[in-house]
């Protein structure tokens, strides 16, 4: 089962790189907060259908839960915004591989410390050695960027000589 997971959390951050990628054209053509609109009206509706045909009931409603908990709802706009803005300039790899580097560091600081009522799972050298590699990739992903890629300008320069 456990690998099953896996498998769905990579097609997952796919569908989202996609999405990215979608959003940071959709952005340059319409602006951030229009795409981040449309990405969150969307997902509003398709959520609020999948709740109505196939959430079960739960013991708790949304109002009886702790009020932080709901605060979770907040970290989805900024992460939409950054990545509509940062694909338009850094490109989709060079953003994904940096929000991925900050999903891992904050996830293992939350593990760590058990933050957000989570278990408690310690830090270790090979953890480390996880943030290390994502780091060097982060780095050789922006450095590539920069030697393979022409400033905007210079395109629209060339294209209107």
């Amino acid at each position: 089962m456990n690998i099953v997971m896996i498998i769905l959390a990579v097609i997952g951050g796919a569908v989202l790189n996609m999405q990215a990628a979608i959003n940071g054209k959709l952005g340059s053509q319409v602006g951030v907060f229009r795409s981040a609109f449309l990405t969150f009206s969307v997902g509003a509706l398709v959520t609020a259908l999948l709740i109505f045909f196939f959430e079960p009931k739960h013991a708790l409603t949304l109002l009886d839960v702790p009020k932080w908990q709901l605060l979770g709802a907040l970290c989805g706009v900024p992460y939409i915004v950054v990545m509509v803005l940062a694909v338009q300039r850094i490109g989709a790899a060079v953003a994904t591989v940096a929000v991925i580097f900050g999903q891992l560091a904050m996830s293992m600081l939350i593990d760590n410390f058990g933050w957000l009522g989570n278990e408690v799972i310690h830090f270790s050298m090979s953890r480390l050695g996880a943030v290390i590699c994502l780091g060097i990739a982060l780095f050789f992903i922006y450095s590539s960027n920069k030697t393979h890629t022409k400033p905007v300008e210079k395109i629209a320069s060339t294209a209107s000589e």
